[in-house]
């Protein structure tokens, strides 16, 4: 049984697609052991009580430095003897140590057809901001493996997503959350937990 375990800013809408992928039996051989949020008042925390599963606040804002911060979510992660880390939604850059200590074991959501509109400063909204300026005509999301880059590891999943006419940049990042993202995530996990990835 692969030991997952989630990181996460936000609301946690990709942590649902996953809980709800494995309740489901589309992610077979994997449990979600732990909920990590650098957000005190991330809805993530909640979904991950509400299912039963530890749910952690590790805040760079409660340390003196980003060195401190980095080896106590280390340890704290340690501590689950976790198998997987995801990244859905995480908005902290993961510390060369969790890298290193997890090397090829940390995947992330990305929400574009990566190398387009990734890298430091493409998060959110931003991602789709910048698809919709240079006018693409497709755009979607990429589960990759986490290097010391950003967004700059191997690549595991991509699915596409048409942009549409009279988008806006929150209608394309729900499209691309619908028809890509809840899709690959859970697919991702399942390929690793059954060793096909």
């Amino acid at each position: 049984m692969l030991r997952v375990g989630v990181l996460v800013s936000g609301g946690g809408t990709n942590l649902q697609a996953i809980l709800d992928a494995v309740d489901d039996g589309t992610i077979t051989n994997a449990r979600v052991e732990l909920v990590v949020s650098n957000n005190a008042n991330a809805y993530a925390l909640e979904r991950a009580k509400k299912h039963g599963i530890e749910a952690l606040c590790i805040s760079p804002k409660d340390y003196e430095s980003r060195e401190e911060f980095n080896q106590d979510l280390l340890a704290k992660i340690d501590a689950y003897h976790l198998d997987l880390l995801v990244l859905a939604g995480y908005l902290v850059k993961v510390p060369e140590c969790m890298i290193a200590a997890y090397r090829g074991r940390i995947i992330n959501i990305h929400p574009s057809l990566i190398p387009s509109f990734c890298g430091v400063g493409y998060y959110g909204l931003k991602v789709h901001e910048a698809a919709l300026a240079r006018g693409v005509k497709i755009t979607g999301a990429t589960v990759h493996i986490v290097d010391e880059g950003m967004d700059s590891g191997p690549i595991l999943l991509q699915k596409a997503v048409e942009v549409l006419e009279g988008d806006t940049p929150e209608i394309l990042q729900r499209r691309v959350m619908e028809q890509a993202e809840w899709k690959i995530l859970p697919q991702a996990i399942d390929r690793i937990a059954n060793k096909k990835a």
